[in-house]
């Protein structure tokens, strides 16, 4: 099941909460989250999965900045969340989707226990210009069956920025002062290899 706006509401502070929270901003099964001012792209020709890969920060201007078809922008919400005993989900708004702006088309399922920023993945069919404030996404939260277990310790748990994939981690490559340490055989690239 899916909670309401209204159910939403009556769960900020005890299960769900929501840092900075407008009242305006909460629809029938749904609360808008903003786009932060601040965008990461990936510097990489070709992204390796078992390595961790260059990028830049890119901030956007008051007068917007003008996303481009074929790169993938990360971003992340404005506001903080935290959520106990639900499962969150964040997905792009159908109004920004017709726009050809597609968020979180692939990671829409948090976890029951996550704490943060919401990154936000962002790629589009044709140049748009978006702008740092919009409400660019939303989410909704879920009721768990069964046994709960909360995610307290994953690699993006408690951020306080834009997050890129981690997945070299789960693969055996730790990053360690640019270098990658080497814990299984598959993992043979230095993170300096990539400059």
């Amino acid at each position: 099941m899916i909670l309401s706006g209204e159910e939403i509401q009556d769960q900020l502070g005890q299960n769900i909460i929501i840092d900075p929270f407008e009242p305006g901003r909460v629809n029938s099964n749904s609360y808008n989250l903003t786009l932060h001012n601040e965008l990461l792209v990936y510097e990489e020709v070709v992204l390796d999965l078992r390595a961790p890969n260059r990028f830049r920060r890119l901030e956007i201007p008051a007068e917007g900045l003008v996303l481009q078809p074929g790169q993938l922008y990360l971003g992340r919400t404005a506001e903080r969340t935290e959520t106990r005993n639900f499962v969150p989900m964040v997905g792009g708004r159908s109004s920004v989707g017709r726009l050809g702006l597609y968020v979180n088309s692939s990671t829409s399922f948090g976890d029951v226990g996550f704490c943060g920023f919401w990154t936000l993945e962002m790629f589009t069919v044709q140049p748009i210009r978006i702008y740092a404030g919009i409400e660019i996404c939303q989410i909704s939260y879920h009721e768990v069956v069964g046994e709960l277990r909360e995610y307290t310790g994953g690699k993006y748990q408690n951020n306080r920025d834009i997050q890129p994939s981690y997945l070299y981690r789960e693969l055996g490559c730790d990053e360690v002062d640019g270098q990658l340490e080497l814990d299984f055989e598959g993992c043979l690239r230095a993170s300096t290899s990539n400059s």
